[in-house]
């Protein structure tokens, strides 16, 4: 009699254990897929920066993983022989804006019901509507304005640094934010409890 701890049944699908060979030997045999080290110290370095300028926009941390993932994901696929980036903190700043405005947008097509969050016996101000209604609004935007206000009120970036990073100037800045400003106040009255 076999030992009681070593014992295994004999293979029922003794097909089913090929397919599963052949599949971990094709893993096996896979190429590792190759990070350029650029690529991976920006990673460690900008990271956090791209999450949380994601969630700022979002308001919802799987979201900000999702578009921490492809803003990096694209970054992987650029073409090698593309130019290295001059600054790489305001390209992943603004590649995860336009990524998460991307995800706003999308669930606007694809509208689900979020599940609640708060305790319910816990008495807050509801806010949820309205920051729902300023993500929505902010994707409604062209994407430059919503660039611009992501940077300067999600982000807190100056007109000056915003001006910079964008290669326009400071005067530009600031009457798109006071435009936007004006947009989004508009569309937003109901919830701030102004009349129209």
């Amino acid at each position: 009699m076999p030992d009681c701890n070593n014992w295994l049944p004999p293979p029922v699908f003794t097909c089913e254990r090929a397919l599963q060979e052949e599949t971990l030997q094709s893993v096996l045999e896979e190429p590792a897929i190759a990070i350029p080290d650029e690529l991976e110290q920006a990673f460690r370095t900008q990271h956090r920066l791209v999450f949380r300028t994601a969630y700022r926009i979002t308001g919802s941390a799987s979201d900000a993983e999702d578009v921490l993932q492809t803003v990096f994901l694209r970054l992987l696929r650029r073409d090698r022989s593309a130019l290295t980036l001059e600054n790489p903190e305001s390209y992943l700043r603004r590649a995860a804006i336009n990524t998460a405005l991307d995800v706003i947008r999308s669930r606007q097509a694809d509208p689900t019901v979020p599940l609640p969050d708060d305790i319910p016996n816990v008495q807050r101000p509801d806010t949820s509507n309205l920051r729902q209604a300023l993500a929505v609004a902010i994707a409604r935007l062209h994407p430059r304005p919503a660039e611009i206000f992501a940077l300067r009120f999600l982000e807190g970036l100056s007109n000056q640094e915003i001006a910079k990073s964008l290669g326009i100037s400071q005067v530009l800045v600031a009457v798109i934010v006071h435009r936007t400003r004006l947009q989004l106040r508009k569309e937003l009255r109901p919830y701030l409890g102004e009349r129209s």
